[in-house]
């Protein structure tokens, strides 16, 4: 029998993941405007055990247009965010930066949406 043991990630990559939020959200901040991309911000980052990949989860508000040119220009340019990146950082590797748009805020909307409405449903049936 294999058994698989979740570890909590170590007190380095918890640091590391934090400081490439907070740097990667800041050049997000710089280079892309609202007008253009919607607003962007940073959920979370995954870093891999060995530092050299992290996952970037990036959540979007604003229209469809400007969502597929926030991802668009996201994906286009992920290299010079992480030669930007790599030039504020000390770290021996920067990370290969991979975005995901991260839709977990519009589906708790919809979940908050679908309960009031059933609030209000059964307001009037009472």
């Amino acid at each position: 029998m294999i058994t698989t043991l979740l570890r909590a990630p170590s007190r380095r990559l918890q640091r590391v993941s934090e400081l490439l939020k907070r740097e990667v959200s800041e050049l997000l901040r710089k280079e892309f405007s609202v007008e253009e991309c919607g607003l962007l911000t940073i959920n979370e980052v995954k870093v891999a055990p060995d530092l050299k990949t992290a996952s970037v989860y990036v959540s979007f508000v604003g229209n469809r247009s400007q969502r597929s040119i926030a991802h668009a220009k996201l994906t286009q340019r992920s290299k010079f965010i992480q030669s930007m990146l790599g030039a504020q950082l000390t770290m021996k590797w920067t990370p290969v930066l991979t975005f995901f748009l991260d839709d977990s805020i519009e589906k708790g909307n919809r979940v908050l949406a679908i309960l009031e409405q059933l609030d209000l449903e059964r307001k009037t049936t009472v």
